[in-house]
């Protein structure tokens, strides 16, 4: 299961930091990312990390923004998002698949089999 929290309204230039707590599974274990689904578009990835070792890939309309981590002990994952624009206004869901080998060529929704509920991000002035 996983359950994310976080998410509101923000103004331009604002920041959020997003967490997903895990439990059923561990987190280290898996392939874990952050997805967003804006209003009439596809659910889209915009952050991994690879299973065991922690090396991160991020979509590159955030990179450089968008930083995510994970908390081993805790069993969370984080999405610290900084310097927010509007269109990165969505629904933010926190993703994770003990199967999916890596980040790279995985960054279809289909290939990840446990989902949370979502959390909105809205940002606007």
């Amino acid at each position: 299961r996983l359950v994310e929290s976080g998410g509101g309204l923000v103004q331009p230039g604002g920041s959020l930091k997003l967490s997903c707590a895990a439990s059923g599974f561990n987190v280290e274990g898996s392939t874990i990312a952050w997805f967003r689904q804006a209003p009439g578009k596809e659910r889209e990835r915009v952050s991994c990390i690879n299973r065991g070792i922690s090396t991160t890939f991020y979509a590159e309309d955030v990179l450089g923004r968008f930083t995510t981590s994970r908390d081993n002990g805790d069993n969370i994952m984080y999405l610290e998002m900084n310097n927010l624009k509007p269109e990165d206004t969505a629904v933010y869901y926190c993703a994770a698949d003990l199967r999916v080998p890596s980040c790279p060529g995985y960054e279809p929704a289909k290939y990840y089999d446990h989902w949370g509920r979502g959390t909105q991000v809205t940002v606007s002035s």
